[in-house]
């Protein structure tokens, strides 16, 4: 098993990529802890994974600094280390630039941009007194490319991608490996309210004519946390289907 003697944490982790993910993990043997925002949905998450014995739910905002330190604490006092961080909650709040309200781009910002940096600069000390760590952020090919009518979201992803460059050269001497992965069109709950003509158009532009499953982006984690990637750092990892070429 890949991950095995592991501990995991997964932000955003109840639902979509972040819950495939956890279960993953968990196959290759890893102790996962899944944060996210909905209490419901992550108890919904640990029914479907049969409360596994290696997995557990802590709700949390990754937007609020004291939620963030007092999980981060209680993970630390019952497993003892964190060797693996997905920065994996995201929001989208879409719309055209002259008629974004500065509050769509505030909590897009606020949870894409600043909950990466909350949730990183507390993990990061952890995984710098022992020595390891490997921390993986998610991007978007959005953050490569850009989007129309997703100036917030665009921003956040391109964001990350600067983050997981200046982490990667920061923490890479301390043992830490930081790298990102950029979905293209995958689907989840977030395309799950996309016009079919709209997808139809993403899985045409796509070269290998589909669209993602969350599976794909979650193998994509699995191969980054695992010593398989061992000289893997910096890197933004597309998984895209070709998108961006």
């Amino acid at each position: 098993m890949k991950l095995k003697g592991k501990v995991a944490l997964i932000t955003g982790g109840a639902n979509g990529i972040g819950k495939v993910t956890a279960n993953m993990f968990l196959q290759e043997g890893a102790t996962v802890v899944i944060s996210d925002y909905n209490a419901e949905a992550g108890e919904k998450a640990l029914s479907e994974f049969n409360h596994h014995e290696n997995v557990t739910f802590i709700r949390s905002d990754v937007t609020n600094t004291e939620q963030v330190n007092a999980m981060v604490q209680s993970i630390l006092e019952s497993h003892g280390k964190i060797d693996i961080l997905i920065n994996n909650a995201g929001i989208t709040i879409d719309g055209f630039l002259t008629k974004m309200e500065e509050e769509a781009w505030d909590k897009v910002v606020a949870v894409n941009l600043s909950g990466v940096f909350k949730c990183t600069k507390v993990v990061a000390a952890a995984m710098v007194e022992n020595g390891y760590g490997v921390i993986l952020n998610a991007s978007s090919v959005v953050g490569i490319h850009g989007n129309i009518g997703q100036t917030n979201y665009a921003a956040t992803k391109a964001g990350v991608i600067g983050l997981t460059k200046s982490w990667a050269k920061e923490f890479g001497p301390k043992g830490i490996r930081v790298n990102a992965v950029a979905p293209g069109f995958v689907v989840t709950d977030m395309t799950a309210k996309v016009p079919q003509k709209v997808l139809d158009k993403m899985e045409a532009q796509t070269p290998l004519r589909k669209l993602g499953r969350p599976e794909d982006i979650a193998a994509a984690y699995l191969f980054l946390a695992s010593d398989d990637a061992s000289f893997i750092n910096g890197t933004i990892l597309s998984v895209d289907g070709g998108l961006v070429i």
